[in-house]
Order: C-alpha cells, then structure tokens, then sequence
C-alpha cells in the first residue's frame, strides 16, 4: 500500500490570516434579529431556559411577539407576519409549545445567554437585536470560521502548495453558502463546523495510525464530535456518527481506543435523547409525531412534515432525490465548486492509502442524501437550495483536496466555478438562507456556468493536445 503524504510546514500567519478574514465575515454577516420561523423557533428555547427555566416556550417573544414599536424587534421590522405570528415551527404537547428542532444545541447556548445577562443584566426581552446577535456570532459564526479553518488545514495536510490550498479555501469561504447560512442561528451551519472538524480529525487520526503514534486522545475527541453531531440533526446527524464510527475503528483497530470513541460519545446521546423523551414521550425525532403538528394554524401535516414515505411511486422518488442535488433548488447549483467533487471518484485507484477517508466522505454525503429523500418532499421547505445538505460541504471539499493534489491542472476549473459560486452565494447572503434567489437572477447565472465552464475545458483540451503534437516533434536535422 502506498504511504499517506505527510504536510510539509507553512507558516502559521497564514493560517491566522485565514481565521482572521472568515472571523471578519462572519460579523458583518450575523444579523440582529431571527430571520425566520427556523432561528426564531431555536432563540425561543434558549431564551425559555434562562429567563424561565423551560423548554416550553409559550410566552417567548419570539412565539408571542411584543408590539412595541418603539422598543428593538426579535425579527425584521418589515416582515408583517411574522411578527404577527410569530414562529411556526414549534409543536404542542399536553398543551404547552415547543421548538420543534432538537433540544441539546441549545443547552450551550443557553449557557452563553446566562452568562450574558449575568455581565450585563440585559434579557432578550429588553434587548431581542444584541440577544439575536450574540447567538448567531457564537453559533453560526463560529461554525464558519471552524469550517473555513478546517479547510484551510486538509488543503495543508493533503499537501497543496499554499497557492493551491488558499483557492482551495477562498472557493470554500466564499464559492458556497456557508457564509450566507452564517447570518442567522441554524442547526446546519453548526453541523457543518462539526462535520468539518470531524473530517480533519479523522485525516490526520489515519496519519498518527499509519506512524504508529495514535494514542486515546484523538479517538475520544473524534468520538465526542461526533455524539454532539448526532445531537444537532437528526436526519444527517445519526448518518454522521455512523460513518465516523466506522472509519474510527477501521483506523485504530485496537479495542481501546475505538471504546474512547464510544465512552466519549455516549454521554450526548445519552442527553439528547433523555431531553427529547421528556419533551415528547418518543426516542425518535419530537416533530416526526404527527399528532404534535396538529395544533390551530399550524403549517404542517402528515403529508408535508418531513419523516416517511410519502413518495406516490419509485419514479417519483427518483425524480425527487434528483432534483435535490441538480434541480431548481439544487445543492450541486447553489454549491458550484462541487461540481469537480465526482471526478474523485477516479482516485480510488490512484490513491489506495486515503480511499477509507474518500469512502467515508461518499458515504456521508449518499446516506445524508438518500435518508432526505426518502423521508421527504418539501425540499428542505422555504430556505436557500436544501438546507439539511450543508454539512456535506465538508467531506465534499476534503474530496476537492486529494483531488487537486492529485489532479492540479483542475485549479483553472476550481477558480471558475468559484468565482461563479461566489456570485451565487452573495445573492444567497444579501436575501438571507430564509428565502430562495429569485429565477430573474439564477438562471442566467447558470447559463453563465455551464458556457463558461464548457469554452474553458475546450481551450484547455485543444492547448494540451496542441502541447503533445509538438512534445512528439522530432528535432530538426542540423
């Protein structure tokens, strides 16, 4: 078997400057107000907890929303509905509402909130836009600067040339919708900082076995990242922990250290589904009972909520797990850099000693996918592209690396389908990850891709074969 690469130093004020730029994203990007029904179900618990000692949250201002104009508002001023509504993704149990997402994200952040009012003596109440500012900085915000920084370190540990590993990271930070899910508080954009750091964990959890030097600690981090991943989305989160769980024990293969994975790993599901018992009564997801989506107004039913089948036939099926990566709102268009992600495919062969990591990333990105598209047919509801696959944007761009590594005359295409990205994801961070980019601007900018993308590998094809006719030139006679 071919030895895995070692990465050869670079300097750390790279590095910094990296987490620098995206920490500066980040702030300018986070909003003081919830968005939508989504963060303003999240704010609503945290809030619940502090100020009054529940999950419940009946009497949250942003369930019951104050009408005070005068006074800051927990969501946008022009948004009249939902500030008569406030948010409806929340469900009823034995009378009382609660957020309808899972319930341990919201346990740190409570702790932040706590700490906050105990600094400043400022409830969410008093101040909604510095409570909704706070929490999306240390939310959303820091799982973007996590991500990009886990990036910026596999383009390093693959052993990308610093020009390489900075496209590979600026593509990254600016070509997809990690930075316009960062305005607003969400289980995915946390996810994703979870699913990047796991996948970086478990590179250089392969370097340290195949040096021999693997010790307790790294399997017991890994473990602990990724029994707080299972805890943050109940869809993709349990396909996370299973394909971490797997690539952990086919790399340490000693018993030990795969029972630090599991030792540290058990005490979030442990929470997670004790929290959600005694909210709901169930071991699976709270808002998978449909009874508790039957409450007056309510938006959801059985045929829209997400979990079962609800597909009408097999093709219908097919049609659908289609159009969530290619379709209108697909994760492949509103992603462009992903586009090179299955040409890896061929690296298989080329690449023996990192094909149990490149399996892992086809495997969490397939079982997050196919899991959604089984057990759903709203697209994600009313968000940018598909919300629930923004954590595969992590083993997705691990694939980029090993592929460009491997590959580097693909830089020319990595560019150009980041910079078409990066248009993509600054119309997504100027509406919000609540709303769709219109057709008006999507389109064109698609048609943009696929012209530019095709005249660029026409030139780059005739250049190279243009470059073998004059390689197999024999020299002039003297």
């Amino acid at each position: 078997m071919e030895p895995l690469r070692f990465p050869a130093r670079t300097p750390r004020r790279v590095g910094a400057a990296v987490l620098a730029v995206a920490a500066l994203l980040a702030v300018v990007s986070a909003r003081p107000y919830a968005g939508g029904w989504n963060d303003g179900s999240r704010l609503a618990t945290v809030e619940s907890l502090v100020d009054r000692g529940t999950l419940a949250i009946d009497d949250s201002i942003f369930v019951r929303v104050p009408d005070d104009d005068a006074a800051p508002l927990p969501y946008p001023p022009d948004d009249a509905l939902l500030r008569e509504q406030g948010t409806l993704d929340k469900i009823l149990v034995d009378g009382r509402y609660y957020s309808d997402k899972s319930p341990v994200p919201a346990l740190p952040l409570a702790g932040v909130y706590r700490a906050w009012v105990a600094a400043t003596g400022l409830t969410a109440r008093a101040r909604p836009d510095l409570f909704c500012l706070l929490l999306t900085l240390v939310s959303s915000g820091l799982a973007y600067v996590v991500a990009v920084g886990c990036v910026d370190r596999l383009g390093v540990d693959t052993g990308l040339s610093l020009g390489y590993r900075l496209s590979l990271t600026a593509s990254f930070a600016l070509g997809t919708l990690a930075l316009p899910y960062a305005r607003h508080v969400n289980n995915h954009s946390l996810l994703l900082g979870v699913a990047a750091a796991l996948t970086l964990g478990l590179a250089r959890l392969a370097r340290a076995a195949e040096a021999g030097r693997l010790s307790w600690r790294l399997p017991a981090l890994l473990g602990a990242l990724a029994g707080f991943g299972y805890t943050v989305d109940l869809g993709a989160g349990p396909v996370l922990f299973a394909c971490t769980l797997a690539l952990a024990a086919w790399r340490c293969r000693r018993p030990r250290l795969l029972l630090a994975f599991v030792l540290a790993a058990l005490p979030w599901l442990a929470l997670h589904h004790a929290l959600n018992y005694a909210v709901g009564g169930t071991l699976a997801p709270a808002n998978s009972v449909a009874h508790y989506l039957t409450w007056p107004g309510s938006p959801f039913n059985e045929q829209n909520m997400t979990g079962g089948w609800k597909h009408a036939s097999a093709g219908q099926f097919l049609l659908y797990a289609a159009d969530l990566l290619v379709g209108r709102r697909g994760f492949l268009g509103h992603n462009l850099p992903l586009l090179l992600a299955p040409a890896a495919l061929g690296l298989f062969r080329r690449r023996p000693a990192e094909r149990p990591e490149l399996l892992y990333a086809l495997g969490l990105c397939g079982g997050v996918w196919l899991i959604y598209a089984v057990n759903s047919t709203n697209h994600a509801g009313r968000c940018l592209s598909i919300r629930w696959f923004l954590p595969l944007l992590a083993p997705g761009y691990y694939a980029l690396a090993v592929l460009l590594r491997e590959r580097p005359r693909l830089l020319g295409d990595l560019l150009l389908l980041g910079g078409w990205g990066a248009v993509v994801a600054a119309l997504g961070w100027w509406q919000g990850p609540w709303e769709r980019i219109g057709e008006a601007w999507l389109w064109p900018v698609r048609a943009g891709v696929l012209l530019s993308w095709a005249g660029y590998r026409l030139w780059r094809d005739r250049a190279a074969r243009t470059q073998d006719v004059e390689t197999r030139r024999p020299p002039l006679a003297a």
